[in-house]
């Protein structure tokens, strides 16, 4: 849509073309641009117009107008700003939410523009530059309410402003002081040091000393005495009367009511509302008491929009409303989340609509033609873990797990379930991601049990590895690429399945090579492609893919006239692996032969085009609190790294999958709870944009968050490492002391790769130097994990491996030890990996158990003692893993051993014997700096 025709301000002239905020205050009646050096800088005697601008992958550019009211504003300029807000709308194309903002007051997406808080100024604002006067420093006592978003506001400088259950900042000219009320949450406090924060930069310079009190701690703290001095001394602070608790009134039932054009409500006359009740050419409110919302149809001129924003104002005064009640403007087209979920009904194809109205940008790009279009473009996903990991995959039949060979990784049937394993090289440690495949067609009881064995399985491993849940036909294109090829047969070989078909009469459908099959081939390279078996029939046909049809005595392949190059290359290479002795007969789309469609009970009509996935925009992250089955939410606007607290649990909404994040200090102690409460979200689906349940579910440990999660943010390690609460935390970033953190531990953290492969199979490390894995995805190939932190390694003396976490990365070479499951006198004993431990616990489940005894020892010493000693001494240049002239039949476990006690002593800083009794993962991480692991 083009810019309004209407009269806007000259100001507003390019407005909203650039990503970020624009700010405009009225200053003697009109409006003036307030430079960047400014923003934040809120004057409490002026009215203010603010414009944030979001450019969306796909679509035109996203835009939210506030205009802020100053608590000493006139009702002169307050009004200009209301009409100056809505003609920077029009001036947009009318494609903006509005919103009211008051002082004090102000919402939460708001204040996430300004982190990590606004101060109100005193005053006016003014566009000639001012001097300070040289006054004196002006103490001020403010009040910090707020977990994740802060509402500070200056209150009174005496005693009685303070109480238990609030954090206040004391600013005095030398000293910074915080107070902590005993009754407020550590999340509070955080977010209170980020404001000690930033007074200390913007008020003080950089240089002014910071001191936290907390309420009923005095142990002769030289601080605490200071602090109340400033008060004449301490007294105890009362505390509150259980009659000042009021409980929160029950939220009224929503109100619609139209604005006529004469600037009068009528409500309308029914207790259910629904989205057709609202016409275009017509403008509503929706009094939700503490939220009030003004519906403007598409065809409202901005005379009736001015009008009916006057006239809501008018009823919130007349009805005596809380001047903090927020009001929000919304335009046909442009509903938020909360406004929509006040009615039975929404349409989900809103949004599309709107691009076709909007600024034509992105109509072209989402439009389908037919024959007209060759091949849709196909959103661009760059895998940001290393795709060139190892795979174990196990089949769920009723309690037991079976572990399939490598050569049927890949082979997975849709009435069954599966939980993968994927282990990859981290940073600085292996990583594993667990996922639980569920197929469509599998019993409700399996995929139970899938859940509870995935669930052990994460639990008992090493590390805190990412849990993942998936159901066909919902894979993230990351599981594509990590499988790189799939094939889905139908039917199925547990015993559940094979009894509910049987139970219910259901024809056993399990692929045979004897039976009629059709395949569709889909993916985007040959690191991505998957044939799923769908029904032998010709509606499962789409002109845009190419398909395999197995008859029996003949196979076709069956090339959609839509279908492309890279499409047909995929298809030989899925003959190959489906069946490598088939003779395909090629048909093209419209010149089959009657036999063909025989086969598929003759020919119907079938769908032409792709399903195209539109692009994914910004995630929205969410805080949660799970308590007697019920979900509480709260979005986080604008959300950084920093509002991940650790005392918390947060649901980052991407889409097409969701991760559920859990804080170290939170109350959700296992992943099967967190797992519950992303299903739980689903179900709320609090943005109400048609979540399906069958979304992807991710759980995430703090600290432990891979590149998947990650990507999303602008990602600080040496936070993620931090411990401590929140509060203790933002402490020690204040006070620079960031550097003497250390990784929280939940589990004891032993993912290091030395620990979780045998020392002995690490010589044994061979493999090829292509450019990506084998057909089969897991090799059977035993060998060494690789685990840097920084530059590149060699697993062997003879080939290296490139630290590279993208598709053309060298292989990743490493493979747990494989072992098939040998269940115990119950039969309820996992074992993965080769542990060698001998438990006498029979329901004990390990995973990527270690053997530290070397079958090829060479006598050396291991374990500090004197009993063993090495013959063979090397040099340590030739020790090294990337020597040119590396030493030949040694260890590579153990080249360390290999040096003399003086070079020993000189390279490592201590003896073989002190090094011998360090932990192993420590004695890895030395060996590492030193090129020797």
């Amino acid at each position: 849509m083009s810019r309004s025709s209407e009269v806007v301000d000259s100001t507003f002239e390019a407005a909203g073309e650039k990503a970020g905020l624009e700010i405009w205050c009225i200053e003697n009646g009109r409006l003036v641009l307030v430079p960047k050096s400014s923003h934040g800088k809120f004057y409490t005697g002026s009215a203010y117009v603010i414009l944030n601008t979001v450019l969306l992958k796909s679509g035109p550019p996203q835009h939210d107008i506030h205009y802020w009211l100053g608590n000493e504003a006139n009702k002169v300029d307050s009004a200009l700003a209301s009409d100056k807000a809505l003609e920077l709308d029009a001036a947009l194309g009318s494609c903006a939410v509005q919103y009211r903002e008051v002082q004090g007051q102000e919402t939460e997406i708001f204040l996430s523009y300004f982190r990590p808080c606004i101060i109100p100024v005193e005053g006016i604002y003014s566009s000639q530059s001012r001097k300070s006067n040289g006054e004196t420093y002006k103490i001020s006592l403010l009040t910090c309410k707020g977990d994740h978003v802060v509402h500070v506001k200056e209150v009174p400088f005496s005693r009685s402003s303070l109480n238990h259950n609030d954090v206040f900042i004391l600013d005095t000219a030398s000293k910074i002081f915080q107070f902590s009320g005993c009754n407020s949450s550590i999340q509070e406090r955080a977010k209170a040091l980020e404001v000690v924060q930033y007074i200390k930069e913007h008020k003080h310079g950089g240089k002014s000393e910071v001191a936290t009190i907390e309420d009923g701690k005095f142990v002769g703290d030289p601080d605490v005495g200071e602090f109340w001095s400033f008060f004449g001394g301490y007294a105890p602070i009362p505390r509150d009367s259980p009659s000042v608790v009021q409980q929160q009134p029950d939220t009224p039932s929503p109100k619609l009511l139209w604005i006529t054009i004469q600037g009068k409500l009528s409500q309308m006359g029914t207790n259910s509302l629904d989205k057709d009740m609202l016409e275009k050419d017509k403008c509503y409110m929706l009094d939700c008491g503490n939220e009030v919302f003004v519906w403007m149809g598409r065809n409202t001129s901005i005379t009736e929009r001015r009008i009916s924003i006057s006239a809501s104002e008018d009823f919130l005064r007349s009805q005596g409303r809380s001047i903090g009640t927020h009001v929000t403007f919304l335009t046909e087209g442009l509903e938020t989340a909360v406004f929509r979920s006040y009615f039975d009904s929404w349409p989900q194809t809103t949004k599309t609509k709107l691009y076709d109205e909007g600024r034509e940008k992105v109509a072209a790009i989402f439009k389908q033609h037919g024959h007209d279009v060759k091949e849709l473009p196909e959103e661009d996903f760059e895998p940001y873990i290393n795709c060139r990991g190892m795979l174990k995959v196990w089949r769920v039949d009723e309690d037991e797990v079976c572990l399939l060979p490598p050569s049927e990784h890949t082979k997975l049937f849709s009435g069954d379930c599966y939980i993968v394993q994927y282990t990859y090289p981290g940073n600085e440690r292996d990583e594993n991601l667990f996922y639980a495949w569920l197929g469509r067609g599998s019993a409700m009881e399996d995929r139970v049990y899938a859940i509870s064995h995935l669930s052990a399985i994460v639990d008992s491993s090493r590390g805190e590895p990412v849990m993942a849940q998936v159901i066909q036909d919902k894979e993230t294109v990351q599981f594509f690429l990590i499988l790189q090829t799939l094939i889905v047969f139908k039917g199925g070989l547990s015993t559940r399945y094979k009894k509910f078909i049987a139970e219910n009469g259901i024809v056993d459908e399990t692929y045979d090579e004897k039976k009629v099959a059709l395949f569709r081939v889909q993916g985007t390279s040959p690191n991505n492609m998957q044939a799923i078996q769908v029904d032998q029939s010709s509606r499962s046909l789409n002109s845009s893919y190419c398909y395999i049809l197995q008859t029996g005595p003949s196979v076709f392949t069956w090339i959609g006239n839509l279908s492309s190059s890279s499409d047909h290359d995929l298809l030989d290479r899925m003959i190959e692996l489906i069946n490598p002795t088939w003779q395909p007969i090629s048909v093209r789309e419209g010149s089959e032969p009657d036999i063909f469609w025989n086969a598929l009970g003759g020919k119907t009509e079938y769908p032409r085009e792709k399903e195209i996935k539109g692009c994914i925009e910004d995630p929205h992250l969410f805080t949660c609190t799970f308590t007697e089955g019920y979900l509480k939410v709260k979005e986080i606007y604008n959300f950084t790294q920093d509002d991940l607290t650790t005392e918390d649990v947060f649901v980052l909404d991407c889409q097409r999958e969701i991760f559920v994040w859990i804080g170290c200090h939170s109350n959700v102690k296992s992943k099967h709870q967190a797992l519950s409460l992303g299903v739980k979200f689903l179900e709320t689906d609090i943005l109400v944009e048609g979540l399906s349940l069958e979304t992807p579910i991710f759980v995430v440990m703090e600290s432990y968050e891979p590149p998947l999660f990650t990507r999303f943010f602008t990602w600080d390690p040496s936070k993620a490492k931090m411990h401590g609460n929140s509060f203790e935390r933002k402490l020690a970033i204040l006070k620079g002391r960031t550097s003497s953190v250390e990784v929280p531990v939940r589990n004891s953290w032993k993912a290091y790769s030395g620990e979780t492969t045998p020392d002995g199979l690490r010589s044994k490390s061979v493999i090829s130097n292509g450019p990506r894995r084998s057909a089969s995805p897991a090799s059977n190939i035993s060998g060494t994990k690789l685990n840097a932190s920084g530059g590149n390694r060699r697993a062997s003396s003879q080939t290296p491996i490139a630290r590279k976490l993208f598709p053309g990365s060298t292989p990743y070479r490493g493979s747990p030890t494989v072992k098939s499951i040998s269940p115990s006198e119950n039969g309820k004993a996992i074992q993965v990996d080769g542990s060698d431990s001998h438990s006498k616990n029979a329901k004990a489940i390990q995973v990527d158990g270690s053997d530290s005894h070397s079958e090829n020892a060479k006598a050396i010493q291991v374990g500090g003692s004197d009993s063993d000693v090495i013959s063979l001494i090397f040099s340590f240049e030739r020790l090294q893993v990337n020597s040119k002239d590396p030493a030949k039949d040694i260890d590579v476990a153990k080249r360390e051993a290999y040096l003399s006690e003086e070079e020993f002593l000189e390279k490592f800083g201590m003896t073989k014997q002190a090094f011998y009794k360090l932990a192993k993962w420590r004695q890895n991480k030395i060996k590492l700096a030193l090129n020797l692991f």
